[in-house]
């Protein structure tokens, strides 16, 4: 490379990790196997594999639109989190990514999102708006209402059901059921996220289930959530056909959660990225894994 190439090229890769840093591009992997089991199940429900094609699509719409998610929210919030000494440093109130570049890479990745509804059939795309919608109410849900949580679960709750959708046209139980587990485990987790903020969104008169209920009784609330996760994902095993395999992967996710909430305790909250980051990672994985596995094996 020339040292005029190099010029050119060593300022734009610094743009563009700071962007995929804003979004913690990284983390797709929560929503992403979710998003892999409604194909895996989609396909076993039609006795037939989905193509390269859709499968590519199925991605692409994944990465726009949570992309746009969290640019959105990074822009919506950005005075917020230039008070916060938590998130002061975050790329927009710190100045490495500019508003205008932000507006660019969220118009880029919803121009993404809805290409692929386009190419995968015409229910995704009918229903593209709304999911766009969700994500654009997360953004504003706690200057209203301390139930944004439950929204932001929603938003990702839509990983596993686009992806039946748009490989089966259509909506069934075993994957609304696999939605809601998702829902809860997302809500749940975001609560305990929330703990670090609770003063500070008091102050600022925000709200969320910490603000609300106050610190013992979230974990308390999450606790139901993730037994509620629990619950929904060993119902989905009759309505689709899963088996042991199956089951076994469900029992390693009630470990996982079980081992995270000990991580983190009302007076400790010094693990909370490892409960947040690393175990919601492993439980994503761990469950798409056995849901293929279980998948293959019934071949």
């Amino acid at each position: 490379m020339s040292a005029w190439s190099a010029s050119l090229w060593l300022p734009l890769r610094l743009k563009l990790r700071n962007l995929l840093e804003m979004i913690k591009f990284s983390h797709t992997i929560f929503a992403f196997p979710f998003a892999l089991i409604g194909v895996v199940l989609a396909a076993r429900a039609s006795a037939s594999l989905p193509s390269l094609s859709q499968l590519l699509w199925i991605c692409l719409a994944m990465v726009g639109a949570r992309s746009a998610a969290m640019g959105l929210n990074r822009l919506i919030d950005a005075r917020i989190d230039a008070l916060n000494p938590r998130t002061a440093e975050r790329h927009i109130p710190a100045g490495r990514v500019s508003r205008r570049e932000a507006w660019l890479l969220v118009a880029g990745a919803i121009a993404l999102f809805e290409l692929a509804a386009w190419a995968l059939n015409p229910l995704c795309l009918a229903l593209s708006p709304l999911v766009l919608a969700f994500l654009v109410l997360y953004s504003f849900a706690k200057r209203f209402t301390p139930y944004a949580h439950l929204i932001l679960g929603l938003c990702l709750a839509a990983a596993p059901i686009g992806a039946w959708i748009a490989l089966r046209g259509d909506v069934s139980l075993a994957i609304v059921l696999i939605g809601l587990a998702v829902l809860l485990w997302v809500a749940g987790f975001d609560v305990f996220y929330a703990l670090q903020d609770v003063e500070f969104d008091r102050h600022q008169g925000l709200h969320s289930i910490p603000v609300w209920l106050g610190v013992e009784k979230s974990f308390a609330v999450v606790r139901a959530f993730h037994v509620g996760m629990v619950v929904l994902l060993l119902a989905v095993a009759p309505l689709a056909g899963l088996g042991t395999l199956y089951l076994i992967g469900v029992l390693a996710v009630a470990a996982l959660l079980l081992y995270e909430h000990r991580l983190v305790r009302p007076d400790d909250l010094s693990r909370l990225d490892a409960a947040f980051f690393t175990m919601n990672g492993y439980i994503s994985v761990v469950l798409f894994a056995f849901v293929l596995a279980d998948t293959l094996v019934a071949l």
